[in-house]
């Protein structure tokens, strides 16, 4: 029997759902700044945290535990720059093991981008900033799990989305994405630290329209491959 973090009732965000989402988290940032209010730096920590979540396909606790010096040069991605591997110290541990570490090659430019911003220009206005927590929390040296849930819940909510949807979420729509983008499933397992391939793909919610082109690729090949020995033979 293997473990499964697959729940019936839970599912990946679509594409446009997870841009909503991440529009909404920015655009908090800006409504709290413009009232001259404090809160922005938690508002422009929580945008940038979910997004990290969703750009290593890491879980709730993987996230909050990181610290800055959890990132390196990837001689592979060297357009990433300090931010081409993703050093994961608190993954899943199985029952009477340690956490499971593992590294998450970085695959979109953009997630690059935004820790670099987010570790040069806004944490270290941070309060805690001199902790080595990358996400340090207002009142303590880093971000507690309940301000995650809390503050995913109620973008969630106040955009109407499906109550289905939960931090866990970015994960599954990480890992769906890769899929649907071409990615080698072994790739995309590894990255996901997913030590049984069956787990991945139990874990991946493909689009009906990623299935409907993926349907369609294949009945053109069937039908080009029939053709070709009449268009030999004349």
């Amino acid at each position: 029997m293997q473990e499964c973090e697959a729940e019936a009732p839970k599912r990946a965000f679509t594409r446009d759902e997870l841009q909503t989402f991440f529009d909404y988290a920015d655009d908090q940032v800006e409504r709290v700044r413009g009232r001259g209010r404090k809160g922005w730096l938690p508002a422009f920590r929580d945008a940038m945290l979910f997004k990290t979540a969703y750009a290593f396909g890491l879980r709730r606790n993987e996230t909050r535990m990181l610290d800055t010096a959890d990132f390196g040069r990837n001689p592979e991605g060297a357009e990433f720059g300090e931010f081409g591997i993703c050093y994961v110290r608190h993954g899943k541990a199985k029952k009477g093991s340690p956490p499971k570490c593992r590294s998450v090659l970085t695959v979109w430019e953009w997630s690059a981008e935004i820790l670099d911003q987010w570790t040069s220009e806004v944490r270290p206005a941070m309060r805690h900033a001199d902790g080595p927590a990358l996400w340090p929390s207002e009142r303590g040296r880093r971000v507690g799990l309940q301000r995650l849930d809390s503050r995913f819940a109620a973008y969630r909510d106040d955009l109407g989305l499906d109550p289905v949807l939960d931090f866990h979420s970015l994960r599954r729509s990480y890992v769906t994405h890769l899929i649907e983008d071409g990615m080698d499933p072994l790739f995309v397992q590894q990255q996901a630290g997913h030590d049984h391939a069956s787990t991945a793909s139990i874990y991946t919610c493909v689009s009906s329209d990623f299935r409907t082109r993926t349907l369609r690729r294949a009945l053109d090949a069937t039908i080009e491959a029939a053709l070709k020995p009449a268009r030999s033979a004349r």
